[in-house]
């Protein structure tokens, strides 16, 4: 059965507009980059149902028209830059963009964090954190789920549509001054990154929470000195351009890890430990090791969520609520608060902690919108961003443990050059049937060849192909229902952040 809440918030899934509408829709919003701004068109083409829950951490287009047309340009803009997927593996453009602006990076402490997989989840966490503990904090994570603007967070909320355009503008100038100089324009990903370190400048912020973007050495966020440097664990992904082992990704990983820094590591493969634990002696930093000086020392699947005793640096937090699901979760939360005690100085200077009730305020009011994020009733409909196989591996574990679905119907939508197998793989146990579909990303793998590896991990007949996303959702729905008498049946969405933002749209949740 699946897991029990207090409440009902059952909502009908809705009627589709007709294809003939949503493809019009889509055309409108062809011009838009998908990496950029998931398309709305799923969100207008079902009927109306519940508005947006409060506090929903996930920002929606905003409602003033000249503002919703001022962000569209800045996008636009933005979209004739090199995209994520194309990197010059050099910070030479950030670095003279840093200094024409003034090097606004250094004006704050930072936490950086790396990883492969938990990196923005555990930002969220160590920003709520910080926030409890009335420090005015700036959060740079990426990708986005389904606003660019969820990318720069001031005080634990996305910036405003006005001020993402405010700061783009403010910045354009000295940007174009580097694009001039260089031999490359600066990419999307190193405006934005730019952006963020001048919004946290003029804000001002007591702390930035930073997350790379990939790898660490030549990552666009890596001109800050990130006094408390986080690698969550590392596994294999982006091997064409990290390395094709969890040490080579280390290397590369670790060059975040800066003179004197606190290193604060999660659990990791044996050669990637190696090459971290080298890299911390090179440079004169201080360890702490999750399992080892810091960890979760008990767990327990509540409602909602999870009941934590937490070890840190410092001593032991009883009574945490981690309104997260699955052992990752846990394991993301103990790195968080070791990562904090190390920017408070705790577990160098004697044996002190950070006040305990405080801690407890801060885990409950964490959010990870598209990581194990129920966003429907009846049947459940959960989210996961899960795109490599450790990911989806973590997912189908949290989704067994936490609810208790007699029949999960999964829909899956994946990048090109992903480990699709893999995934598959890790999902199959727990899939009754599975819906492969493609999102609006020009980078989206089809429907057709996602199916292909499908078929050989789950067979013929457990595989359904609908290439657009709201046929998918439709028809994992329907096969769901199938057991609706019983109570038990779920739908869990992965394979891609993109994918999950949109299904996010079209099940009204932002």
């Amino acid at each position: 059965m699946s897991e029990q809440q207090p409440e009902s918030h059952d909502r009908d899934f809705g009627d589709f507009a007709g294809p003939d509408e949503f493809d019009q829709i889509v055309a409108e919003e062809s011009d838009r980059d998908p990496d950029l701004a998931v398309i709305e068109a799923g969100s207008r083409t079902l009927r109306a149902q519940a508005g947006p829950p409060q506090g929903d951490p996930v920002p929606a287009r905003p409602t003033d028209p000249e503002v919703a047309k001022a962000l569209l340009e800045v996008e636009q803009e933005l979209a004739t830059r090199w995209g994520e997927t194309k990197l010059e593996p050099s910070v030479s453009r950030i670095a003279a963009l840093m200094d024409v602006l003034g090097e606004p990076q250094r004006a704050y402490p930072s936490i950086h964090v790396t990883g492969t997989n938990g990196k923005t989840s555990t930002a969220r966490m160590i920003e709520a954190l910080l926030n409890a503990f009335e420090l005015r904090t700036g959060r740079y994570t990426s990708p986005h789920v389904q606003s660019v603007t969820e990318r720069i967070s001031l005080d634990g909320a996305p910036i405003s549509a006005e001020r993402f355009v405010e700061t783009y503008h403010d910045v354009k100038p000295y940007v174009e001054m580097v694009d001039a100089a260089e031999e490359y324009r600066l990419s999307f990903f190193e405006v934005l990154t730019g952006m963020a370190y001048a919004a946290f400048a003029d804000a001002p912020v007591d702390a930035a929470v930073v997350e790379v973007g990939m790898g660490g050495t030549w990552d666009a966020t890596n001109v800050i000195d990130g006094a408390v440097a986080v690698v969550t664990p590392i596994s294999l992904d982006h091997t064409d351009r990290l390395g094709t082992t969890p040490g080579e990704i280390a290397l590369e990983k670790g060059g975040i890890i800066k003179q004197g820094a606190t290193v604060i590591l999660a659990q990791q493969p044996v050669d990637a430990a190696q090459v971290l634990l080298k890299k911390a002696v090179e440079v004169d930093a201080t360890v702490a090791r999750e399992g080892m000086e810091f960890g979760v020392v008990s767990r327990e699947v509540a409602v909602g969520g999870q009941q934590l005793t937490l070890r840190g640096v410092g001593g032991e937090y009883g009574g945490i609520f981690l309104p997260l699901y699955g052992a990752h979760m846990a394991n993301n939360a103990a790195v968080a608060l070791a990562a904090v005690e190390a920017f408070f100085g705790i577990g160098q200077e004697g044996a002190r902690v950070l006040d305990a009730d405080t801690v407890r305020k801060a885990f409950a009011s964490v959010s990870s919108p598209g990581r194990m994020e129920v966003v429907r009733r009846s049947p459940t409909v959960v989210l996961d961003a899960a795109h490599n196989p450790a990911g989806a591996a973590a997912a189908a574990a949290a989704v067994t443990e936490s609810f208790g679905f007699s029949r999960l119907i999964g829909v899956v939508g994946a990048s090109d050059g992903k480990d699709v197998r893999g995934v598959f793989e890790a999902f199959e146990p727990i899939f009754a049937e599975v819906v492969v579909t493609e999102n609006s990303s020009h980078r989206a793998m089809t429907a057709d060849e996602l199916a292909a590896v499908a078929v050989e991990v789950f067979g013929p007949d457990r595989v359904q192909v609908e290439p657009r996303l709201d046929d998918a959702l439709e028809a994992a729905i329907t096969l769901a229902e199938e057991e609706a008498e019983y109570g038990g049946a779920g739908v869990l969405v992965t394979g891609s952040v993109i994918t999950v933002g949109e299904a996010r749209l079209l099940l009204k949740r932002g």
